[in-house]
């Protein structure tokens, strides 16, 4: 916990002290892109998406680990409304997990979490990129599958032995292009 209130301060004192043009690596002391927002270094290692049971006003663009299906899903606008606009990314035979790594606290009403790229934002969610001009870059795995035995479900890299996304639901790695 004490790494977790660590990380979130250093990442708000980065914020303020250069708030447009902020750039963050996380495991890495050197950026590859000026269009990184930000960036993880080479450690095999992903982001472990939030364990929810709902998320009514999420935004496109929202990655979640979906308790009631135990599935990985993005919010897009494309979906004509179908399923709410959510995409399933981990469409696999074999039902996903739930963990129990997941936070016992209670939201507050209007909490945005940490946002990085701007001072506000109208999006809620854990970690908000708020950006025009700069990306999220993954953390890059090769083969995650192998190299990242234990992982629990949400966990979200860029596998670099396939050049695609992979996601896991606490069972199988699903793999997008």
């Amino acid at each position: 916990m004490k790494k977790l209130i660590y990380t979130v301060k250093f990442i708000l004192i980065m914020l303020a002290y250069d708030q447009l043009n902020a750039q963050i690596g996380i495991g890495t002391t050197v950026l590859t892109n000026s269009s990184v927002l930000l960036e993880f270094g080479a450690d095999s290692t992903g982001i472990i998406l939030p364990q929810v049971t709902s998320a009514t006003n999420a935004a496109a663009g929202t990655f979640l680990f979906d308790a009631a299906d135990k599935s990985v899903k993005m919010k897009e606008d494309k979906n004509n409304s179908l399923n709410g606009n959510w995409t399933n990314l981990t469409q696999n035979s074999i039902q996903g997990k739930l963990h129990s790594f997941s936070n016992a606290g209670v939201d507050q009403i209007g909490n945005n979490g940490v946002v990085m790229g701007s001072f506000t934002s109208s999006k809620s969610g854990a970690l908000v990129l708020e950006s025009t001009t700069r990306a999220l870059v993954l953390p890059k795995v090769n083969n995650p599958q192998n190299a990242l035995k234990g992982s629990i479900a949400g966990t979200m890299v860029y596998d670099t032995a396939s050049g695609m996304l992979a996601v896991f639901d606490g069972s199988t790695w699903s793999y997008w292009k």
